[in-house]
């Protein structure tokens, strides 16, 4: 029943981890448009278990992209400098549209794959107390 509870363990930290780039990319959209927001990111590393390889993966902290925010020409903007200029976002929503789509799909795999795993124990357990 062990190596049953090793996939589970494994579709559930993707969901984990996906649910997190999934929270940063709609942080991300809703601040498109707020001045001097910088675009939050996550990357996924592999998680140890007693320092022993799992395979199961975990979500980074979350750290900011330190590519250059945007100058946007607006005078009558109550940010902006002398030359009527203030610095936008650094979000480009394609992108983050597109990141969100894939991590929405990677988490409904690996829900997928849980509820599988989940169905053949049940199918094993119930053979058994035949």
């Amino acid at each position: 029943m062990t190596d049953l509870l090793s996939p589970l363990r494994l579709s559930a930290s993707g969901m984990q981890a996906q649910s997190e780039r999934l929270r940063r990319t709609a942080e991300n959209i809703a601040n498109a448009d707020t001045p001097g927001y910088r675009r939050k990111l996550v990357t996924f590393q592999e998680a140890k278990s007693f320092g022993r390889h799992t395979g199961e993966v975990k979500a980074s902290d979350t750290m900011l992209d330190r590519s250059e925010l945007a100058r946007i020409h607006d005078p009558a903007h109550p940010l902006a400098d002398a030359e009527g200029y203030y610095l936008g976002s650094n979000v480009n929503l394609l992108i983050e549209i597109a990141d969100s789509r894939e991590a929405g799909r990677s988490y409904e795999a690996n829900l997928k794959m849980f509820e599988q795993t989940r169905q053949m124990g049940s199918s094993l357990l119930e053979l058994l107390r035949r």
